[in-house]
């Protein structure tokens, strides 16, 4: 058995959550290949378990697999990061303009908030793009899951998973300070705090674009031919 075992009760979720963390802190590189001996290999499971995690990576936009093809991580083109963003703005500021009208912060969200400037405080972790991105990404879920329209929240669940590969990106390769991530957080939540719904609708926006912005220009680097 591999050192990355798992002696853990519910295997299979335990091996979903360490592929999840591994996609987002791009340990698994964009185009990377994941199949299910692989898996079953690096945490000494069966293949069945196998499975029932890939699966839940695929079904979660984590992975794509073309019919008889392999699994693999997603490489996003530009044009994927603008639509996405767009989309994303569009449905995070709806949400936010109807959670801030109620004035009611979620609780999620504040946990959430606060691990980020947990983290922030605490110089001295090396690796911590997984755990952030998995916090940066509770926070926008908590506030959308919070507001009142239960099919604002599934459309926004509809494009979380190629969401959560943009924010790892972000994490990773640090493209936003952390300090800004949480200043600009607590701002979102200030406004619902206060019930302003302009003032959350536009803070949520600008926080999405900025982000986007700076995927763009690293994509548009990275990207660039001599």
């Amino acid at each position: 058995m591999s050192s990355d075992a798992l002696a853990v009760t519910r295997v299979p979720d335990a091996v979903y959550e360490a592929l999840r963390e591994s996609i987002l802190s791009q340990r698994e590189a964009p185009g990377t290949a994941v199949t299910e001996q692989a898996i079953a290999d690096r945490f000494g499971v069966a293949r069945p378990t196998a499975k029932v995690a890939l699966e839940r990576l695929v079904a979660d936009g984590l992975l794509r697999r073309e019919a008889h093809k392999t699994a693999r991580v997603p490489e996003l083109t530009r044009d994927d990061i603008v639509d996405l963003y767009a989309n994303r703005a569009i449905v995070e500021e709806a949400a936010l303009r109807t959670l801030a009208a109620d004035g009611v912060v979620p609780i999620a969200a504040i946990a959430a908030q606060r691990m980020l400037v947990d983290a922030a405080s605490d110089a001295s972790t090396a690796d911590r793009s997984g755990p952030l991105a998995r916090a940066d990404i509770a926070f926008h879920r908590a506030l959308v899951e919070a507001q009142r329209s239960p099919r604002l929240a599934r459309l926004h669940a509809l494009l979380m998973g190629e969401i959560e590969l943009c924010t790892g990106q972000v994490q990773a390769h640090r493209l936003l300070a952390l300090d800004d991530v949480v200043a600009q957080h607590q701002g979102i939540l200030d406004a619902v705090a206060a019930g302003d719904p302009d003032r959350a609708g536009a803070l949520t926006r600008a926080h999405i674009e900025g982000a986007r912005n700076r995927l763009l220009a690293r994509y548009d680097l990275t990207h660039t031919k001599d």
